[in-house]
């Protein structure tokens, strides 16, 4: 029966997220060019892409932690509804200023995903978080698949079409999530966080834990590189494989493919059979290999090649890594510290395209990619410092 309650919360989740993931995918693309309607200076064009993660980064363990106390459903629904609010004021805005509005909002609503992956931590035990954690990427991964194809569509109806369309898929997302997600976060510790345990103090805490330290190092470098790479790939794209903007959409399409069959097929399987840290080892190992690989291909032909080994590595690295991390939490805090995790990452995300955009106007087409994988190798020391240290594959005893 537990077990069956578990693979119900997680098919919810995995449809809610996906779902949600779908209107995000809609907007994203469009965002800028719906900014530069505006005339913007360079540095507000800079701010309306930064403020949805800036926004994550700051409530992301504001509501993580939110939803240790008050149980992960509320919560959802709450930012479920937060995003519908979003993408209704940005198929509504007729200024710079309303669409900064807009991101703000979705940035706070966006700030969830720690609550998703709490729900995981809640409904899986420690051998099988991995793959729960690797539904989430899948979900992200076909979402960003479908919501981008739907964006061409219905910006072609009208301009406030995509954000109409992203609002009703965030409307679905609460109605899945109200019918079908079970509160996962159990009885006798919802609503008993000590006070010491709450708020800025707690999450204070999160950043002296010994082996957490580290482990958020870690995303924080893997994130800021592939991001730096990410914002800088359609560029490199159009300079090394002269392709045009409909045929870079398609690329993003089949990265977003390779990252889903990953994430939502091999996360599992692979962390059952190496074990949890060495997957993530394995992952950024592929990732340090692929990005200096790809940086020296030209044509379309051997970029096809890379990516897949770049998708792999994406996919064993930041599912297993989210992985190490809940394991590292008490379950009282997993909303916290999974929120904190997810905090650096939106900081990385916000930090990764301006020094990846830098780079590239310094130093060519090549440079984002070398960066990303300069930026991965020290990951990759810093794990495997750590993993000399502490017995970092063994899930601490959760209280």
């Amino acid at each position: 029966m537990k077990r069956l309650r578990s693979n119900r919360a997680l098919a919810a989740l995995f449809l809610i997220v996906f779902v949600d993931l779908i209107g995000f995918g809609i907007v994203i693309p469009l965002l800028p060019l719906y900014g530069e309607l505006h005339k913007p200076a360079p540095w507000q064009l800079g701010l309306l892409m930064a403020s949805f993660s800036a926004m994550q980064l700051l409530f992301s363990p504001i509501l993580g932690r939110l939803s240790d106390r008050i149980g992960r459903r509320p919560v959802l629904l709450i930012s479920l509804g937060g995003s519908f609010t979003g993408y209704l004021l940005f198929a509504a805005a007729d200024s710079m200023a309303m669409l900064m509005v807009s991101r703000v909002v979705a940035g706070i609503a966006g700030a969830n995903i720690a609550t998703a992956q709490a729900v995981i931590a809640d409904s899986t035990e420690p051998g099988e978080r991995a793959r729960g954690m690797g539904l989430i990427g899948a979900a992200f991964g076909l979402g960003f698949i479908a919501g981008p194809a739907l964006g061409g569509i219905l910006v072609s109806l009208s301009p406030a079409a995509p954000g109409i369309g992203a609002a009703c898929f965030s409307l679905v997302a609460w109605v899945l999530a109200f019918l079908f997600l079970p509160e996962t976060l159990p009885a006798e510790r919802s609503g008993k966080l000590p006070p010491s345990r709450w708020g800025l103090s707690a999450l204070a805490g999160v950043g002296r834990a010994g082996t957490l330290r580290p482990l958020l190092l870690v995303g924080f470098l893997l994130v800021t590189g592939f991001a730096a790479f990410e914002v800088t790939f359609a560029q490199f794209l159009s300079r090394r494989a002269y392709l045009q903007p409909a045929q870079v959409a398609f690329i993003f399409v089949y990265v977003g493919a390779l990252a889903a069959l990953v994430q939502g097929v091999l996360v599992g399987p692979a962390t059952r059979r190496l074990g949890v840290a060495p997957t993530v080892f394995v992952g950024l190992a592929l990732i340090a290999a692929g990005l200096p690989a790809l940086a020296a291909s030209r044509g379309l032909g051997p970029i096809l090649m890379v990516l897949p080994l770049l998708a792999l590595g994406q996919g064993l690295a930041m599912p297993s890594l989210s992985t190490l991390v809940s394991h590292r939490a008490g379950k009282a805090d997993q909303g916290l510290i999974l929120g904190a995790f997810q905090g650096v990452s939106a900081l990385a995300r916000v930090i990764g395209p301006m020094g990846g955009q830098v780079v590239l106007g310094r130093w060519g087409a090549s440079a984002p990619s070398l960066w990303a994988a300069i930026l991965t190798a020290l990951a990759l020391l810093v794990l495997a410092r750590t993993a000399m240290t502490t017995a970092l594959s063994t899930p601490n005893r959760e209280d």
